[in-house]
């Protein structure tokens, strides 16, 4: 490898560094995350990237940010690119880009979405808008599902009394859509996350060489259980 001069700019080194902690990821997992290794492999100083990320936790909370900022626009590409009035085509393109999302950027789904990395707490108030928008496409047509009158949810569970605060801190940043809704979305976005996650770790149960039937077999039962027509 042909390191870099003293005299040598790393054009935008700061998107060079959590581009090179991608790589790291994907080689080493996000646990063996290293600010020197970045260094080395980069051919800097390690001062050179506490100008951008003081510590490892915070460029951890920019690859975060940034995973969920695309997550949260290939979600809300899918949703915009079907008519607004066509609420069940809405949340099938939404269900397949969430998918194809995963499969293209499974360490940044699994940053996100998967194994909590040993001694970092994401700062709240710094992820949640980016995380609040990235679900924001689901839980938009999920209340216009149930603004339609076109939401089957009788009898759903109520939202446990002391976790209020958490739905209004996400609407906040999100918008201000029904509590309903939301609690439906979080569901949904369980079912389809526990398929996803098996799939990408290579756990799949054997229904062929990928996800796609299991996958939209499971796209299909949300809308038969939650779409009154």
């Amino acid at each position: 490898m042909v390191r870099p001069s003293k005299k040598t700019q790393i054009p935008n080194l700061q998107e060079a560094i959590k581009e090179t902690a991608w790589k790291q990821i994907a080689e080493s997992g996000a646990a063996a995350l290293s600010l020197r290794a970045i260094a080395r492999e980069l051919g800097i100083t390690a001062p050179a990237i506490y100008n951008y990320f003081p510590d490892r936790d915070a460029l951890v909370t920019a690859l975060i940010i940034d995973a969920y900022t695309s997550f949260g626009d290939s979600q809300i590409a899918a949703r915009d690119a079907i008519s607004p009035e066509k609420m069940v085509e809405r949340l099938t393109a939404i269900g397949v880009a969430y998918r194809q999302w995963a499969i293209t950027h499974p360490q940044r789904y699994q940053l996100i979405f998967g194994t909590p990395i040993p001694g970092y707490v994401a700062p709240l108030m710094e992820v949640m808008p980016s995380a609040a928008r990235s679900l924001s496409a689901l839980v938009s047509v999920i209340d216009d599902l149930r603004i339609a009158n076109k939401l089957n949810a009788t009898g759903y569970p109520e939202v446990q009394p002391g976790y209020e605060q958490q739905f209004e801190i996400w609407k906040s940043f999100a918008g201000d859509y029904n509590v309903l809704a939301l609690a439906v979305s979080m569901l949904i976005w369980s079912r389809v996350h526990g398929l996803v996650s098996l799939e990408i770790s290579n756990n799949m149960p054997p229904f062929g060489v990928d996800g796609d039937a299991l996958y939209m077999y499971e796209m299909k039962s949300i809308e038969e259980q939650f779409v009154t027509e």
